[in-house]
């Protein structure tokens, strides 16, 4: 819409009826329902196989619940982005842009509940359901220039009733000693230029336990980027895995090597 046209459309409202004004806010509470849709339904991208037999060859297929389905060629059965996923089967789309806001306030379950309107029981089904989506989401291989660094947080012993190495806490904490150290769990965080995303959580900080998550992950045509001045246990898995390694020094300045080579597209909490 043009700026004029808006212009006038503003000027419109005080000379609306109640009526009119309702029918405005069914009109756009109805638009904005639809965009909270299509932004809920590319975080699992769109659809290249069929769900169900994994046919590659499949075509758009009218719309259901707000979504656009798609139809395999192959079953032929039809399904949209969110079919076979944990999101599959929930209710009010148009709340989970709202439910997620709660996932960052650090609100309970049914602080959250009442802030969308929704009981706690779905609420508590939501929270789950939302927890278990990055682990689908996850990408199973990466190519052409991969970033990955490691990042570090603090053993979480909740739910363990007896037989702590430490004295029970309240929730956060910090650890005794700066630092990598047993109270910390490494994680393993890697990205390449498309955005394709892996985590992992490692037994242990050794070239090993990385090399394990690297060697089906990379392409063999992949160029790995990361921190640590060429050494440690990301160059080494790289050179075991006969992948092209990058590293950058962070902590000299040297974020990029060459102009194309860094790790800035990883978070800014995973690149330290």
């Amino acid at each position: 819409m043009k700026k004029c046209t808006f212009q006038r459309c503003l000027r419109a409202v005080p000379t609306m009826t109640s009526a009119q004004r309702h029918d405005l806010r069914i009109a756009i509470d109805h638009r904005d329902k639809k965009d909270l849709v299509a932004e809920v339904s590319s975080l699992v991208g769109t659809p290249t196989a069929c769900p169900h037999c994994h046919h590659p060859e499949i075509r758009p297929w009218e719309q259901a619940a707000g979504l656009p389905r798609v139809r395999c060629r192959g079953c032929p059965r039809t399904f949209n982005a969110l079919t076979n996923t944990p999101l599959s089967g929930l209710h009010h789309k148009d709340r989970w842009m709202f439910y997620l806001e709660t996932f960052s306030e650090g609100e309970s379950v049914r602080k959250a509940a009442g802030r969308c309107g929704i009981n706690t029981k779905a609420a508590f089904l939501w929270r789950h359901r939302f927890l278990a989506l990055p682990a689908c989401l996850k990408a199973r291989q990466e190519s052409g220039i991969v970033e990955t660094d490691e990042t570090w947080f603090l053993r979480s012993y909740k739910g363990q009733r007896g037989g702590l190495p430490r004295r029970a806490r309240k929730r956060g904490g910090r650890a005794q000693k700066r630092g990598p150290s047993r109270e910390q769990v490494p994680v393993l965080v890697v990205r390449d230029r498309s955005g394709a995303t892996a985590d992992a959580i490692l037994p242990k900080d050794g070239h090993r336990e990385t090399f394990a998550v690297l060697k089906p992950l990379l392409a063999r045509d992949a160029v790995l980027c990361s921190d640590g001045r060429g050494k440690g246990p990301i160059a080494l898995a790289a050179r075991e895995r006969s992948v092209a390694h990058r590293a950058v020094n962070l902590s000299k300045e040297i974020r990029v090597l060459t102009g194309v080579y860094h790790i800035q597209q990883l978070p800014p909490t995973i690149r330290g």
